[in-house]
């Protein structure tokens, strides 16, 4: 809890507010929205959009309990991958209820699929895939069945 100056108690973060959000630049944050709600089933949130004369500057997304924020290139130093001449610097790593599914979709929306789906000896299911401005993620789904590297998966 924290108090602010008329002396009432909020909590920080705010209710239902993650406690990390990746913020990431795009270029176009309206193509982004688009595309990340068609290829990887991002809601936006409609509270969380900014636009400055015309143009949205920021918004914010949720897929099950995460959030990501979507911001102009240059805030916060930060530019888009694609485009910039830059190799990806992080990777958001994302759990969803099908992967199999997920995974066919985000191709079907035109993601590029860097690493096709694979059972890692952690006991998730894997794929990664790059996204309209170059962003590198990483869908899992939690399968349970654990190996020893370079074992078989059978």
């Amino acid at each position: 809890m924290a108090t602010i100056t008329d002396g009432a108690q909020v909590e920080s973060p705010p209710p239902g507010t993650p406690t990390i959000i990746p913020n990431m630049p795009y270029r176009d944050i309206e193509r982004a929205v688009d595309w990340l709600s068609r290829a990887f089933g991002f809601q936006e949130i409609e509270a969380g959009r900014v636009e400055v004369g015309g143009r949205v500057v920021h918004t914010e997304m949720e897929l099950g309990a995460g959030r990501i924020m979507l911001g102009s290139p240059g805030g916060h130093g930060a530019f888009p991958p694609k485009g910039a001449g830059h190799n990806p610097s992080q990777m958001l790593c994302v759990y969803v209820t099908d992967v199999d599914a997920h995974c066919e979709r985000a191709r079907a929306a035109g993601a590029t699929i860097c690493a096709e789906l694979e059972d890692k000896f952690y006991g998730d299911r894997v794929y990664e895939a790059l996204d309209c401005e170059g962003h590198r993620w990483s869908f899992h789904q939690h399968t349970g069945h654990r190996f020893e590297m370079g074992a078989p998966t059978d």
